[in-house]
C-alpha cells in the first residue's frame, strides 16, 4: 500500500528536485513563503513541484505538473525580501488532492516508488560507466561542486546515482520534470548517460577552439617578431625584396603615379612609416588609407580631347531648345579656350584643351621623364581657366543639363557636387586625420571619382550653401574657384597641394542675393531667363514626349497628345519657369494611357485631346488673367515678373467721403507700398493739370487694392499702373482696357527703367493687351522678345507720366489732358544702379 501524506505546496519555476538531493531554494512570493512557515512549524516536510509557466506569479492549480518531489527542510535563512532554503529531497510523490488554504497550497500527496531493478547487471553497468563519464567531464574541465563528486564516487545506488546526475546536468526544466516523472531506474540512467556525452562533446569542441585560437595568435606573434628582425637584417645588409613586400608595391606605385616632387617625398615618408609599423597597429590602417587615397588621386591623367566649336555648338542645340544667349556665351568661352590652346602650341609641346602641357592620357603612359611640380609661389602664373561660369536661373530651366552637355562636346569628364544643405567646411576641404573616419572634400573626392585632372566639375546650387559653427563652406570654396591659386588647392585630409587649374567649373544657383560677395566675385554670371510657352511647347514635342513615350513603355504609334492639348497642358496646369511639372503632367497622361491599353488593347491609336484632358489630369490648375473687357474708372493695367513667368496685374482705386486716408490692400510689400505713396504724392502735385479741387484730399479717403490678396506682391514697377488708376479714379476718367503698363514713377513724374521685359511682355500677350507703355530706356529690351509677339502689340516708351496718362486714358479733353512734356534727366544712372533696381523688382 503507498503512503499519502498531506503537506504545504510550495511551487517553483525552475524545474523539480530530485529525491536524495540537497538543493538550495529561494522563496519570494508570499504563499510560497507561507508554505514554507506551515512546514517548519509542524514536521519540517513540504510538497515542492515544478509550474508549467515559469512566468507566472501565482500559478492555478491546472499551472502546476502533478508529480512533485517530498522535500525535508535543513536550514532556512530569512532576509528582507526573500527566504533562502536548504531542502533534501526524500520522495517522489503525485498530487492526489489540490486544496487552497488562502494563504498557501495544500496537497494530498502519495509516494512514487522506482520500479523493481534487483539482480539486472544493465542497471549495474549503467551506474558504473555514467560515474566514469563524471568524472571525466570533470578532468577535461567541466565546473562541479566538491560535495557532489564525493557523493558520486562513495559508491551510491543506481537509482540515488541517476537523481543526483540528473540534478547537477544541464537538463531543461522540462527535461527535469519527465525524469522526475520515470519510475524505471534504467531508462534515467540511460538518459543521464546520453547528456554526459553531449556535455563532454561540447567541452572537446571548445578545448579545440580554444587551443586553435591560442596557436593562431601565437603564429601571428611569432610572425611578426620574425618580419621585424628580418626587416632589421636586411636594412643592415640593404636587401629588400620589392617583388613580395607588400609596402615596396606602394613604393613603385607612387613613384609611377606622377606626382609632384613635393608631394611624392611625403608619400614615400608615409611608406616608410607604414613598413616600420607593425599590422597589429591600428595607426596602420589610417596611414595605409591615406596613402591609397595620394596613389588614386589623378596626378598626371588628362582627357585626351580638341575643342571643335562647330561640334560644341551642334552638341548644345541638339540637347537643349532655346537659351539662344546663353549658348553663345558658352561656345565663346570654348573659342577663347582654343585660341589659348593654339598659342601654347605654337610655343611647342603637347597641351590640353586649357592651354597647358600635357602629361599623360588616361590610359597612364608617361610623356615625360619627370614627375611635374607645383610652381612656387613666389613666381608668377598664368591661370589657365580664367573664368569660373555661373548659371543663374529657377528651377527646370537645364542648367545642370547644360554642364553636361558642355562636357559632352569636350570630351572631358563630368562630374556634379550638389551642395545644397552643406554647412561644414570640412565637407569641401575634407577633415584633418586626427579625427576617425576622416576623408578628403568633396572637391578632392569629385577629381578621384573622375579619374581625370581637367573635368568639368559642376557645383550644383551653390546658392544654398549654410554655414554655423562647423566654419562657412563658401569661404572654403573661394581657393578652389580662384583662378590665381587654385593651382595648389590644399585638402585638411591629404595636406599637399593639388592642381584644380585645369578643372573647367561650373557653378549653378537659383538666385544671387544668398551667394557671398566674395565667392560671387569670382563668378562670371550668366542668367537662364525661364521658357516662354512657344519654347516649352517645342521642348516638349522634340525632348519630353519621347522621353516620357519611351519611360512608360509606350510607342508614338498607340498614342499621341495633339498640339490644342499640349498648349492647354502648359498654359492651365503648369505655371513654372523650367519644363519640370510639364514633364511631369505629360507623364500622368502616358499613365494613363499606359493602364488603358493594358486593360483592354483595341490597336487603335488613342488621340489625346483637350476635351479628354479633365480625365486625365482633373480639373484645370491655374486661370489666365484676362484683359478687361470695357474700359473702367479707377482700374489700371500693370504688368508682373516672376521666376515662373510674367502676366498682367489690376490695380483697383476707389474713393469715398473722408479724412485723405490712404489704405493699401492686397498684400502688398514694402517697395510696393511706398510706390503707391509715391504716386498719390505725384497725383496731388498736378492737381491743376488734372482739373481737380485743391481740398479734394482732405474730403475723400483713397484705397488702393491688388487683387489676388492670398499671393504676395512686392516692387516699384507697378508705380505708373498705379498713378494711372488713381488719376483715373479722381478725374472720373475711364482707363483703355487693352493698355498695359510698367515702369517706376518718382515724385516729379520721371518713369524709370525696370527689368523682365521680356517675360512680362509675353504674359501680356497672352492675356490680350494690344498696347504696351513702357519707360523709353527699356527700348533695348525688345530685342529679346519672340518676333510674332512683337507683330501683335504696339509699344509706347516713355520719359514721364504726363505722357502714361495720355496714352492711358480715354478722355483728352483740356481738363484732364496733361502737357506731353518729357522730363528732363537730372542724371544718369550707372550701371551698378540699373542692377540695384532691377534686383529690387
Amino acid at each position: 500500500m503507498q503512503k499519502t501524506s498531506v503537506l504545504p505546496v510550495a511551487p517553483l519555476r525552475d524545474g523539480p528536485v530530485f529525491p536524495y538531493t540537497d538543493v538550495p531554494l529561494v522563496f519570494g512570493r508570499s504563499k510560497s513563503v507561507a508554505a514554507l512557515k506551515s512546514a517548519a512549524d509542524t514536521n519540517r516536510l513540504i510538497f515542492v513541484t515544478g509550474q508549467k509557466d515559469p512566468a507566472e506569479a501565482d500559478p492555478a492549480q491546472t499551472s502546476l505538473y502533478e508529480t512533485g518531489t517530498i522535500c525535508q527542510i535543513k536550514h532556512i535563512f530569512q532576509s528582507e525580501s526573500e527566504v533562502n532554503v536548504l531542502v533534501s529531497g526524500v520522495s517522489r510523490a503525485k498530487i492526489v488532492r489540490l486544496q487552497n488554504m488562502n494563504d498557501f497550497l495544500v496537497a494530498e500527496v502519495e509516494e512514487i516508488p522506482d520500479e523493481e531493478f534487483t539482480n539486472d547487471p544493465e542497471v549495474d553497468a549503467l551506474a558504473t560507466h555514467v560515474t566514469q563519464e563524471f568524472q571525466n567531464a570533470i578532468r577535461l574541465g567541466r565546473g562541479f561542486d566538491f560535495f557532489v563528486l564525493m557523493r558520486v564516487t562513495s559508491g551510491l545506488g543506481p537509482a540515488e546515482l541517476a537523481n543526483q546526475m540528473a540534478q547537477v546536468l544541464d537538463f531543461t526544466s522540462v527535461e527535469r520534470q519527465t525524469l522526475l516523472e520515470e519510475t524505471n531506474v534504467k531508462n534515467r540512467l540511460q538518459k543521464v548517460a546520453d547528456q554526459l556525452a553531449k556535455e563532454i562533446n561540447v567541452i572537446e569542441l571548445e578545448r579545440k577552439i580554444i587551443s586553435s585560437s591560442q596557436q593562431k595568435f601565437d603564429k601571428n606573434i611569432k610572425e611578426n617578431l620574425l618580419k621585424e628582425r628580418k626587416r632589421a637584417i636586411e636594412e643592415e645588409l640593404g636587401e629588400m625584396d620589392e617583388e613580395t613586400n607588400e609596402v615596396k608595391e606602394l613604393e613603385v606605385k607612387a613613384k609611377k603615379a606622377g606626382m609632384p616632387e613635393e608631394v611624392l617625398k611625403k608619400t614615400l615618408k608615409e611608406i616608410k612609416r607604414l613598413e616600420r609599423m607593425s599590422n597589429m597597429n591600428p595607426e596602420a590602417g589610417y596611414i595605409r588609407t591615406y596613402v591609397e587615397w595620394l596613389l588614386d588621386m589623378p596626378w598626371k591623367s588628362t582627357t585626351i580631347n580638341g575643342t571643335d566649336i562647330t561640334k560644341a555648338q551642334k552638341v548644345l542645340d541638339e540637347d537643349h531648345y532655346g537659351l539662344e544667349k546663353v549658348k553663345e556665351r558658352i561656345v565663346e568661352y570654348l573659342a577663347v579656350m582654343k585660341l589659348k590652346n593654339a598659342q601654347k602650341s605654337a610655343s611647342g609641346g603637347p597641351v590640353t584643351d586649357d592651354g597647358v602641357p600635357r602629361a599623360t592620357s588616361l590610359d597612364g603612359e608617361e610623356e615625360k621623364e619627370a614627375a611635374p611640380s607645383l610652381p612656387s609661389e613666389g613666381k608668377k602664373r598664368k591661370a589657365s581657366t580664367p573664368t569660373i561660369l555661373c548659371f543663374v536661373g529657377p528651377p527646370g530651366v537645364g542648367k545642370t543639363s547644360l554642364g553636361k552637355s558642355i562636357a559632352r562636346a569636350l570630351g572631358r569628364k563630368f562630374v556634379r557636387v550638389s551642395l545644397g544643405g552643406v554647412r561644414d567646411e570640412a565637407e569641401i576641404r575634407g577633415h584633418r586625420r586626427t579625427y576617425v573616419g576622416a576623408m578628403p572634400g568633396r572637391i578632392l573626392q569629385g577629381m578621384k571619382q573622375a579619374g581625370s585632372k581637367n573635368p568639368v566639375f559642376m557645383l550644383d546650387e551653390i546658392d544654398k550653401l549654410g554655414n554655423d559653427f562647423h566654419g562657412d563652406p563658401s569661404a572654403a570654396l573661394l581657393e578652389a574657384l580662384d583662378p590665381e591659386q587654385n593651382y595648389a588647392f590644399s585638402d585638411h585630409y591629404l595636406e599637399v597641394a593639388y592642381d584644380l587649374s585645369e578643372v573647367i567649373f561650373i557653378t549653378t544657383a537659383n538666385v544671387l542675393e544668398t551667394i557671398p560677395p566674395a565667392l560671387l566675385d569670382r563668378l562670371e554670371i550668366i542668367h537662364f531667363p525661364g521658357y516662354t510657352s512657344a519654347e516649352k511647347f517645342s521642348i516638349a514635342k522634340k525632348y519630353l514626349i519621347p522621353k516620357q513615350l519611351e519611360a512608360n513603355g509606350l510607342v508614338a504609334s498607340q498614342v499621341e497628345i495633339t498640339d490644342k492639348a499640349l498648349e492647354t497642358i502648359i498654359t492651365r496646369y503648369t505655371k513654372e519657369a523650367g519644363v519640370r511639372n510639364l514633364e511631369r503632367e505629360i507623364a500622368t497622361v502616358f499613365r494613363k494611357v499606359a493602364k488603358k491599353i493594358a486593360e483592354k488593347d483595341t490597336g487603335k491609336k488613342i488621340e489625346v485631346l483637350p476635351d479628354d484632358l479633365h480625365k486625365y489630369l482633373g480639373p484645370y490648375k491655374f486661370t489666365s488673367t484676362i484683359a478687361e473687357r470695357k474700359d473702367e474708372i479707377g482700374l489700371s493695367t500693370g504688368l508682373f515678373w516672376t521666376q515662373a513667368g510674367g502676366g498682367i496685374l489690376l490695380i483697383e482705386v476707389a474713393t469715398m467721403p473722408g479724412k485723405g486716408t490712404l489704405t493699401l490692400t492686397g498684400q502688398l510689400g514694402d517697395v510696393m507700398q511706398e510706390s503707391a505713396r509715391a504716386a498719390l504724392s505725384f497725383v496731388r502735385s498736378r492737381w491743376k493739370e488734372l482739373g481737380l479741387d485743391e481740398k479734394l484730399f482732405q474730403k475723400i479717403d483713397i484705397h488702393v487694392h491688388v487683387p489676388e490678396g492670398a499671393i504676395p506682391k512686392d516692387g516699384p514697377s507697378a508705380g505708373t499702373a498705379i498713378t494711372t488708376a488713381l488719376a483715373s479714379a479722381l478725374t472720373k476718367t475711364p482707363v483703355k482696357k487693352f493698355v498695359g503698363m510698367t515702369g517706376e514713377v518718382t515724385l516729379r513724374g520721371r518713369v524709370l527703367e525696370i527689368g523682365g521685359v521680356k517675360e512680362k511682355v509675353i504674359g501680356a500677350h497672352l492675356a490680350g493687351i494690344k498696347t504696351i507703355v513702357l519707360p523709353k530706356d527699356n527700348q533695348k529690351d525688345l530685342e529679346d522678345i519672340p518676333g510674332y509677339i512683337l507683330k501683335d502689340l504696339e509699344f509706347k516708351f516713355v520719359e514721364s507720366m504726363d505722357e502714361v496718362l495720355n496714352i492711358a486714358l480715354t478722355k483728352a479733353n483740356g481738363k484732364t489732358k496733361l502737357p506731353a512734356k518729357s522730363s528732363r534727366r537730372s542724371r544718369i544712372y550707372p550701371e551698378r544702379q540699373r542692377l540695384y533696381l532691377r534686383a529690387r523688382r
